[in-house]
């Protein structure tokens, strides 16, 4: 029907706007643009894929041994981490130019942003020169970068998750054996749950009103992970991952790596390394859904190994998961609905954390 058409069957130029309108709102809005920023961790350099090419367009260099990548809100800012130095790295993401390097507590690993973009928490794996570590969660202002908090811990953290409404955050201990939860409106340690083995990753499923509801975090010798409720503090299953696929000895250190929540809250995958795969659980039930394979690392005159599965991140659209393989320089992209592989997207040395950044 053409725009005459319209008019005469609405007998009014007011009523043929407002269907337009309605038939204009009814269409799919387009997915937003996203990148995924890749820290390979064996080498200097920052990696940017385009998710709608699954191709690198960026390589940001000159920073020795990155940990992770994390935004502000509106994509104007990147907060990076490193082992080379005891800051967090604060640029502007268009002109790459470092806007300030805020000093921290010590060797960093993970890194966290409140959905408000307020404040920067950042996991503290070694405070001091001691072997035997000694953490933190430092706490960044992100309006005047300065330091407002460093909550010491026992031992090192190596991963944090922050509930939706930004009102806590979890972080993972190898050596301690334990999640430590930070209230962030107090600045103080909330609760603790203490394990038998070290905790690696972690990600907070929140509910509809952004509130922490569990916790799921992979163990060093679990193959699988487990489930800690937000309310009572206490784990209430571990799950294990089922034996086969099977026979490939880890590529990198733990037995599961990687663990994240697609945006739509409807599914939940978790990386295995003795199966060198990627394990795929409904939400909110946890009924196992199928599995989706990785790469393999070649070895001249060997059985290949396996890749080692490290860190998982998602479009905003939760259409594709992207895995990283520490030891193929590869990412993969994954197609959440079919759970099959899209493509490998060939990128530097060790990538290890990886994370999206919606550009607005």
């Amino acid at each position: 029907m053409n725009s005459a058409m319209l008019k005469r069957h609405f007998c009014g130029r007011t009523k043929v706007w407002t269907l337009l309108g309605v038939l204009l709102a009814a269409l799919p809005v387009a997915a937003a643009t996203a990148r995924i920023y890749v820290a390979n961790r064996g080498g200097t350099t920052i990696d940017v894929i385009d998710t709608a090419t699954n191709k690198v367009v960026e390589v940001i260099k000159g920073i020795e041994s990155p940990e992770v990548i994390r935004f502000s809100p509106d994509g104007s800012r990147l907060y990076i981490t490193s082992r080379s130095e005891d800051v967090l790295d604060v640029r502007d993401r268009k002109s790459g130019k470092t806007i300030k390097k805020v000093p921290i507590s010590g060797w960093a690993n993970d890194a966290g942003v409140t959905n408000d973009g307020k404040l920067i928490v950042i996991c503290i794996r070694n405070t001091g020169p001691e072997a035997i570590d000694a953490g933190a969660l430092d706490i960044i202002d992100a309006k005047t970068l300065e330091k407002v908090k460093s909550i010491p811990v026992r031992r090192g953290l190596h991963d944090v998750s922050l509930t939706d409404d930004g009102k806590f955050a979890a972080a993972g201990s190898p050596g301690g054996q334990f999640i430590t939860v930070f209230d962030l409106q107090k600045m103080e340690i909330a609760w603790e749950v203490q394990y038998d083995q070290g905790v690696l990753p972690v990600i907070i499923e929140s509910g509809p009103d952004g509130a922490g509801r569990r916790i799921f975090a992979q163990l060093n010798r679990t193959n699988g992970f487990s489930v800690v409720d937000f309310a009572t503090h206490k784990e209430v299953a571990r799950i294990k991952n089922p034996d086969e696929p099977s026979g490939f000895p880890p590529g990198c250190e733990g037995i599961s790596h990687g663990i994240g929540i697609s945006p739509d809250h409807k599914t939940l995958w978790s990386n295995s390394r003795p199966a060198n795969a990627v394990f795929v659980y409904s939400l909110p039930d946890l009924h196992l859904l199928g599995h989706v394979p990785l790469p393999e690392t070649e070895v001249p005159g060997k059985s290949p190994r396996g890749g080692g599965p490290a860190w998982v991140t998602f479009t905003p659209d939760s259409k594709t998961v992207y895995v990283s393989t520490c030891g193929t320089k590869s990412i993969t992209a994954i197609d959440v609905q079919s759970m099959k592989e899209l493509t490998r997207i060939p990128v530097h040395e060790m990538p290890d954390r990886i994370s999206t950044l919606v550009l607005k």
